[in-house]
């Protein structure tokens, strides 16, 4: 389920929500007593009787006063609000050790649009109308976010709140957003691959891959393997999530999700054609095409030697995190591409590099050994690379050592430099 594990923070958030209290006042207590080493559910269950509340079902105090979404902010206190569902999903979280169900979405009124998480199952739909009232509010990827706790209450209101936002997690792949919820896909399964990864349970058995649509590629994980997810299909993808992996958009699937078969989607051929600065800005784009010059070709390049357990490179026979091995040869690029707006390293994988070497990797073994030096190879490699134009798709991806881009296709510009600049130049000045 890629479950999250929850904090002291949120914690405290659920506790004020429950109480119908201040939350800094409780998050306060709750430190202390931790501090203290008193074990979590004995401090919580302390600080509900502290606040009148035993079991978690009191009155809280008395009714917040109703707020607009626009005046939430992370510091507010627990508030009532009127507002219209827009998504709800569901999923499965780890909570002091034991899973439980949530639901999220996304509400909006008059004034804007808000996240929430509901701890109990109020039988939410999207459409519906409904006053929340004692919900607790706690910052969430610094933003306010609604929490639904066991003394909030919701009605449903009998007259539809007129909002300006689309009502449905209906979405194109192109308009995914990590902290997405609820959203329903229509896409193909490009590539899927069955995995065993060491999950909250242990090992546990997942699918992973890449979906397309008209507008886009995501890469997607399925948590609870489902057999209609298979390669070539077209399916239906109802309330599933949206998280963000290497800095793009990341479907997840779970026990929760709906699959089912539908007509075939149509698959866009071509990326998303974008300036590298466009695409740096954007933080990570997963199917992106740059134009750009080669302006160096980097160390670790042309000839490269892998962990055989887990492919990262490794130097003088030892890998990070298995020590001493018996690496396996490899090939890579690793170029600078600059367009000239920003600059980005482009990383070609083996069969990209020896397209460009013009030979095979045991070729550039025995040019190596001949030479009595592996750095020939990457010398050849530059020779024929810098300060050409090249044209590259991939996955682009942003962290705090820069941006990287890992192509699937990389081949000389057709395109003429000049008309691409004098175009440049005109939507800067406007």
């Amino acid at each position: 389920m890629n479950p999250y594990t929850m904090s002291l923070e949120d914690a405290a958030e659920e506790l004020a929500s429950t109480l119908g209290v201040d939350k800094t006042e409780v998050k306060a207590d709750l430190e202390k007593l931790v501090s203290y080493s008193v074990p979590m559910d004995e401090a919580k269950q302390s600080l509900r009787r502290k606040y009148g509340d035993s079991g978690g079902g009191g009155d809280g105090g008395g009714s917040p006063p109703k707020t607009e979404i626009a005046e939430i902010t992370p510091e507010t206190g627990n508030v009532t609000v009127t507002a219209r569902v827009l998504t709800v999903g569901k999923r499965s979280i780890r909570y002091e050790g034991e899973n439980q169900t949530i639901f999220e979405g996304e509400l909006a009124d008059e004034t804007g649009t808000i996240s929430y998480t509901a701890w109990t199952d109020f039988s939410l739909s999207p459409g519906d109308t409904i006053t929340a009232g004692n919900a607790g509010v706690r910052e969430w990827d610094g933003q306010p976010e609604l929490n639904l706790g066991q003394s909030t209450t919701v009605t449903l209101e009998e007259e539809p709140l007129s909002v300006a936002h689309e009502i449905g997690g209906e979405r194109d792949l192109i308009d995914l957003e990590p902290g997405g919820r609820g959203r329903v896909l229509d896409v193909r399964v490009l590539e899927v691959e069955r995995k065993t990864i060491d999950g909250r349970d242990g090992e546990t058995e997942i699918l992973s891959g890449v979906l397309g649509d008209e507008t886009t590629r995501l890469p997607f994980t399925d948590w609870d393997p489902h057999s209609e997810i298979r390669e070539g299909e077209s399916v239906r993808l109802e309330d599933v999530y949206v998280d963000e992996f290497r800095g793009v958009p990341s479907v997840n699937v779970t026990e929760f999700s709906i699959v089912e078969p539908i007509a075939d989607v149509t698959v866009s051929d071509s990326g998303t054609e974008l300036s590298v600065r466009e695409a740096v800005s954007a933080g990570g784009v997963y199917d992106v095409v740059l134009t750009g010059n080669v302006i160096e070709v980097r160390d670790g390049s042309g000839l490269i030697q892998r962990c055989p357990d887990c492919g990262r490179v490794v130097q003088n026979d030892q890998c990070r995190s298995h020590g001493r091995v018996d690496p396996e040869d490899d090939m890579r690029v690793k170029a600078i591409l600059d367009d000239g707006t920003d600059t980005v390293t482009a990383i070609l994988n083996r069969e990209l590099t020896e397209d460009i070497y013009d030979g095979t990797l045991e070729d550039a073994l025995d040019h190596a050994r001949d030479a009595m030096d592996r750095d020939v190879v990457a010398e050849k490699i530059a020779e024929g690379l810098e300060g050409r134009e090249y044209r590259i798709r991939g996955a682009l991806s942003v962290d705090e050592y820069g941006a990287n881009i890992n192509a699937n296709e990389f081949e000389e510009s057709g395109d003429d430099p000049k008309s691409r600049a004098e175009a440049f130049l005109s939507e800067v000045e406007g």
